[in-house]
């Protein structure tokens, strides 16, 4: 089945236009962060009309899904980046680039949390990826880490982020506001992952 050069024009105007969308949205998060994105903002900054959106992206979450994966997967390259960690305190450090984007904005946890699962393989989406992602890296991590070994590093991987999800949440509640994101995570872990005399 060959394409003809018509559909090839219109898909890569299609590309071309899906692209400009993504980089407009880029450039009004700059400005105001993600929870100030609106649809009608990029449509301006795109110069295109609000229905070319929509036959883009179902709806405005759908579009901060993709940018949101795209750039907690450059946060877990740049945490990849370096040598494992080997304790509690490296691990934290090495995290900082996700943990950091996943609490930028109470608007960004929230939707993250949201499309962290998927109730179906048909809804499995790209933030659903990333926090399988975030699982693969620590259990990696944890293989080699000088943490208890009476415990697989599967199960400690889901410890570790079920117990950031905990700090970073605790982060945007009131009552626990006055201990830092960090410092109540390094508590977590050090009694999670540390060896027991």
């Amino acid at each position: 089945m060959q394409i003809s050069l018509m559909e090839k024009t219109v898909q890569k105007r299609t590309l071309k236009t899906r692209a400009r969308l993504i980089a407009a949205s880029e450039e009004v998060i700059q400005r105001g962060g993600y929870s100030a994105l609106r649809v009608e903002d990029v449509v301006q900054v795109a110069g295109v009309a609000k229905g070319t959106f929509f036959a883009h992206f179902h709806d405005k979450d759908a579009l901060m899904e993709i940018l949101m994966a795209e750039k907690l997967n450059a946060c877990f390259d740049q945490a990849q980046a370096g040598e494992a960690p080997k304790t509690v305190t490296q691990i934290i450090v090495a995290m900082e680039p996700v943990h950091s984007f996943m609490t930028s904005e109470r608007y960004v946890f929230d939707l993250l949390i949201r499309y962290s699962g998927a109730a179906a393989v048909a809804e499995i989406g790209p933030i659903a990826y990333c926090f399988e992602r975030y699982f693969r890296v620590l259990m990696t991590w944890l293989e080699t880490a000088d943490v208890r070994q009476d415990v697989a590093p599967e199960l400690l991987a889901e410890g570790v982020q079920a117990f950031a999800m905990q700090a970073m949440s605790l982060k945007f509640c009131a009552l626990h506001s006055s201990q830092s994101f960090q410092g109540r995570l390094e508590v977590y872990l050090q009694a999670w992952l540390t060896p027991t005399a």
